[in-house]
């Protein structure tokens, strides 16, 4: 229902009214073949995210125009975009947060490569998922039971609340500006992923090979960006990368790490190529490909 503000009746005369706020949504509409960016202006109703005034454009005035979304409560993370030139998410953003003064830009995320309009492909990370081994617990306890403590238990289970929105891989320079690193280069969703599996303390596969050589954890030069994003506050670069980086040092370069495993005959680093045997991409012999993006117009 339209919102009127009423005015005074002017003696002798009919009541008056003005027209509700207005916002202008300039969102980007195309295909991987090009396209650009269109303004649709609809009432401010307020008490809105920017996926409430995008449904009212796609259901008012462009039904045409793709979007991906699922729970609309911020746990699905299938609604990134960039939003001001910010990686967001559209259900967490409230339209009382922007300046609704001047044209709010909703482009998709430029680090995928475009289907349609605010639809991404985003297949390449599901491809590095599969290049990442699962957990690998050791044998029980004698009584059948697995045992560790409250302070193992907090410290991964941080890392369990990524909902791979892909805002993270989106804003990594390494592969956002540097599309040849695709490849070799996982990027900080999985760089937690291996966090959460390497910091466990009840897993037993050694990942800091295959950290190194077959996921480019080297390549992160901890600028922080993608913390900044994380809409579920992991500390990414903090609690994830940094730590994973001092454990691939350690096994690789630390000469008492390396005197210790002489003196105590304990085992070197599991070579990357045994760990990558074990998983789905590795048992069947899968690469990745790099597709290519058309990045849409706009601010950077």
């Amino acid at each position: 229902m339209a919102t009127l503000v009423q005015e005074a009746v002017p003696a002798g005369g009919a009541a008056t009214s003005s027209p509700a706020e207005t916002v202008t949504l300039r969102l980007w509409r195309g295909d991987a073949r090009g396209g650009e960016f269109r303004d649709y202006t609809v009432e401010n109703l307020g008490g809105e995210v920017v996926l409430d005034v995008v449904h009212r454009i796609q259901a008012e005035q462009a039904p045409d125009l793709a979007v991906r979304w699922n729970c609309k409560a911020g746990k699905c993370g299938s609604c990134s975009a960039e939003i001001n030139g910010k990686p967001r998410l559209m259900c967490m953003t409230r339209m009382s947060s922007l300046d609704v003064s001047e044209p709010i830009t909703v482009s998709p995320m430029r680090g995928n490569p475009i289907i349609r309009d605010l639809v991404t492909d985003v297949s390449y990370h599901f491809a590095v998922a599969r290049r990442i081994p699962g957990f690998h617990p050791g044998p029980p306890e004698p009584d059948g039971t697995y045992r560790m403590s409250q302070v193992d238990v907090d410290r991964v289970q941080e890392f369990r609340k990524c909902i791979e929105c892909f805002l993270c891989q989106n804003v990594c320079h390494v592969i956002r500006d540097h599309e040849d690193n695709k490849p070799a280069y996982a990027g900080p969703r999985f760089f937690v992923r291996l966090a959460e599996l390497e910091l466990h303390p009840l897993d037993t596969l050694d990942r800091r090979e295959l950290a190194a050589k077959e996921l480019g954890i080297g390549l992160c030069n901890i600028t922080k960006c993608c913390t900044e994003v994380c809409p579920e506050d992991i500390h990414i670069t903090d609690n994830a990368i940094i730590p994973m980086k001092e454990r691939v040092v350690d096994a690789r370069y630390d000469p008492i790490a390396w005197l210790g495993r002489k003196i105590l005959r304990r085992p070197a680093p599991t070579p990357a190529a045994e760990v990558a045997s074990l998983t789905p991409a590795g048992r069947s012999g899968e690469v990745i490909s790099i597709e290519p993006r058309t990045p849409p117009g706009g601010p950077a």
